[in-house]
């Protein structure tokens, strides 16, 4: 049997199931309430007055624009992750969860924690991810780093050895590059991975509940 006719028995035999198509539709219905209250809420909190931080590798940091590195990085490993959907039904219910709790956890903690950007950021230009936080580029979405959480979340999500390295690198290499371009403090980029996970496995109870 070809592999697009594998695919599609997979899914089918999944859609099946009751429980997966509940999860599947639920998922659904939350991600886009997300998406459609995303530049309110980012819109919001730009107008708050928060904390500046003395981040001490920043100091030492040159501010370069990498946007298209960030992008191309960004956008290559979706696509990577986007195309074992396909293949696996099971790591799009896992994503997609864990994207929801992602952007609920963000909106808690930016809610509470208002920051005020580091000194020298320069905007990201993703004409794609930018059409989701509104008119105006937003640079107090600061704790945790949203880049970071979903090249690591597509890390835990991945099933292949090869796409789970490639993955981890992502993680590595957007880290840096955020924190390069001044878009980030160094703690909004090291805590991102830690807070993932943990958020993952949330994911995990929530689907094999």
């Amino acid at each position: 049997m070809s592999e697009p006719r594998v695919a599609i028995s997979v899914w089918r035999s999944n859609w099946q199931d009751s429980d997966y198509r509940k999860k599947f539709i639920t998922g659904l219905i939350l991600i886009s309430f997300i998406l459609i209250s995303l530049p309110f809420f980012y819109q919001a909190i730009e107008q708050r007055n928060g904390i500046s931080f003395n981040d001490y590798l920043l100091a030492y940091l040159p501010s370069y624009d990498l946007s298209l590195f960030i992008f191309v990085v960004i956008w290559s490993m979706t696509l990577l992750t986007f195309s074992r959907f396909k293949q696996d039904p099971h790591i799009f219910l896992q994503f997609l969860w864990g994207f929801i709790l992602i952007n609920l956890s963000r909106f808690v903690s930016i809610g509470l924690f208002p920051l005020n950007p580091p000194a020298d950021l320069i905007p990201i230009h993703d004409p794609i991810a930018n059409q989701f936080y509104g008119p105006k580029f937003i640079t107090k979405d600061l704790f945790f780093s949203g880049h970071t959480a979903a090249m690591f979340l597509m890390f835990l999500c991945l099933k292949k050895r090869t796409d789970k390295i490639l993955a981890l690198l992502a993680t590595i290499l957007i880290g840096a590059a955020v924190l390069i371009q001044h878009v980030h403090y160094t703690m909004d980029v090291v805590m991102a991975p830690v807070i993932t996970y943990f958020l993952w496995i949330g994911s995990k109870k929530i689907i094999e509940s």
